[in-house]
């Protein structure tokens, strides 16, 4: 099966795309699958991560919303994998490696979305960025400190995703692409569905660029990506729909991104700090697979630990340490 696999990318991807039998291979070393190519086994081994799991309890945009159609984290992830196949496969490109990507890309996120992120930028002496934590959860803290050990190109796709990135394949920068389509199209859908948002208010430039619902702007995207990209050595949206997105983007950062929720994102910001606090205080109340990494980097083990959390899972950590149970003295 795995030599069928190698033909049908000699034969049909394009020149420029990653093939799977080209990979520059893993941090160790081990023996191959005699079924699947390693992009597919990465993919794999993400998709069974503890990692991946947890990904459905952690905030896109809108913590504990009041409904069962909101993003979550994994969602997101989702969205973004099938955008990123639907690129790939409409410019030739590796779609195993595309989907390992995109099904990797946010391993690292923090409780509470970006709140989260930010917090822990601050607090941390070393800072925290996502997209490199996500790194370190697929390199190291994953399978109880064993890692996954994926190939360098899933890797580099995985800590190069952010608009500020540069991933060493096209598949990278076409999961890249897909993350922004994604969470701005539907951060859209959920800021409307949660009355912060009326359709009528889209900037008027991008509804007419893009198109008036999730469906039509994501169809438009990737259409507009593989016209603009097809038979070139490089992957990226058309000058003015980019701009477009940009100034949509920057919309959803002002009216909804820095004021949805504010009084959950307060207490959520006072739950990470006060929970970094008692960790980096009293590290030996760490759980015991972060203790290693504590004895010479506390701040590094405390973030581990917090960014892995769910928003469930962190609530209750802080009720257990900081809120009095009934009957307590």
């Amino acid at each position: 099966m795995k030599e069928k696999t190698y033909e049908k990318e000699h034969a049909f991807l394009a020149p420029y795309a990653q093939k799977s039998y080209e990979s520059r291979g893993r941090l160790r070393e081990e023996p191959p699958c005699s079924m699947r190519t390693d992009f597919q086994r990465d993919r794999d081994r993400i998709i069974y991560s503890k990692s991946f799991l947890r990904l459905k309890n952690k905030t896109q945009v809108f913590f504990a919303p009041d409904g069962d159609h909101y993003m979550s984290r994994l969602t997101h992830t989702l969205d973004v994998s099938q955008i990123a196949r639907s690129l790939a496969r409409g410019l030739s490109l590796n779609e195993d490696l595309a989907e390992a990507i995109a099904l990797g890309h946010d391993l690292g996120h923090t409780p509470f979305g970006h709140v989260g992120e930010r917090v822990l930028n601050n607090l941390c002496p070393e800072g925290f960025r996502h997209s490199e934590q996500s790194l370190r959860v697929v390199d190291v803290l994953e399978k109880d400190g064993k890692g996954l050990n994926l190939t360098f190109e899933v890797r580099d796709g995985i800590v190069n995703h952010t608009k500020s990135g540069h991933p060493a394949t096209l598949e990278g920068v076409a999961v890249s692409l897909a993350d922004r389509i994604a969470y701005i199209n539907h951060d859209i859908e959920d800021a409307i569905r949660a009355g912060f948002l009326r359709e009528d208010e889209l900037p008027k430039d991008a509804v007419e660029a893009f198109g008036r619902d999730t469906s039509a702007r994501i169809n438009t995207a990737i259409l507009d990506i593989v016209k603009e990209s097809n038979g070139k050595n490089y992957v990226r949206m058309s000058a003015a729909r980019a701009d477009a997105l940009d100034r949509l983007r920057k919309f959803m950062f002002e009216r909804v991104y820095e004021h949805a929720n504010k009084l959950i994102q307060e207490s959520a910001e006072r739950m990470l700090r006060e929970l970094y606090r008692y960790f980096t205080e009293n590290p030996e109340r760490l759980p015991a697979q972060y203790l290693s990494t504590a004895q010479t980097n506390v701040p590094r083990a405390v973030c581990d630990y917090l960014s892995s959390m769910t928003d469930k899972y962190a609530i209750g950590v802080f009720k257990e340490l900081f809120v009095p149970r009934e009957g307590s003295v």
